[in-house]
């Protein structure tokens, strides 16, 4: 028998590409914790602001995730439509898949990455739904594309031909364009009011800070975590 060691068959071209990427290679700010407000919601907001100010594309893109009835994990990538005392709120179709997972399992966790300046930001937390005058205000304040879009509906349904999406979205464009009050009833407003916030700055000498904020009963309780 051979004693020679086996050699490992070399690396896929995926692979060999995937190995040339970099990450933030540009020059990353700084983060004190202590000198960080005592709840996270000023906190996002300033980031949010610097995100945008360093130029990073989309930074009110956020990945949202949720569970099914199994319990199985999903995710996919919503657009934040505000943050307050409330909490961060998003809103979808009440039959899509997102709304169907949250009215059976109404939790959910949030994440923003702004590789510009190496940031990432993730929530947690209770989702409740707003009431139906807050998810037509919120549709109507958007664009005539967004109001299109909502009254085609059916989200997560199967299509049974690209020309069927084509001729539901020329219709929904010609009625947004005639009434621009049009109720969308599945349109639905959710608000994730947060349990946990956590804020980490990427380093590049990978002396990463992350900084964990927990509610409590009456306040908030932050702590450091090892990267």
């Amino acid at each position: 028998m051979s004693t020679e060691p086996s050699s490992s068959p070399p690396p896929s071209e995926f692979v060999r590409l995937l190995r040339t990427q970099r990450v933030w290679d540009t020059e990353l700010p700084g983060f004190t914790p202590d000198t960080a407000p005592a709840e996270p919601l000023p906190l996002f907001e300033q980031w949010f602001a610097e995100a945008v100010a360093a130029g990073q594309t989309e930074p009110h893109t956020m990945s949202l995730a949720t569970a099914d009835e199994e319990g199985r994990p999903d995710v996919r990538i919503v657009m934040l439509h505000g943050a307050d005392e409330e909490g961060w709120h998003f809103a979808s179709h009440a039959g899509s898949r997102k709304g169907r997972q949250l009215a059976a399992r109404p939790y959910a966790a949030l994440g923003f990455y702004w590789p510009v300046q190496g940031r990432q930001i993730r929530v947690r937390g209770r989702v409740t739904v707003a009431p139906p005058e807050v998810a037509h205000a919120d549709l109507h304040a958007r664009s005539t594309g967004a109001l299109a879009s909502a009254l085609v509906g059916r989200q997560s349904e199967v299509l049974g031909s690209s020309e069927e999406l084509e001729r539901a979205s020329e219709a929904a464009w010609r009625r947004a364009q005639e009434e621009p009050g049009a109720p969308a009833p599945s349109w639905t407003v959710y608000v994730l009011a947060p349990d946990e916030v956590e804020f980490f700055q990427g380093d590049p000498h990978r002396r990463h800070v992350r900084l964990a904020y927990h509610r409590t009963k009456s306040t908030w309780h932050r702590e450091l975590l090892w990267p």
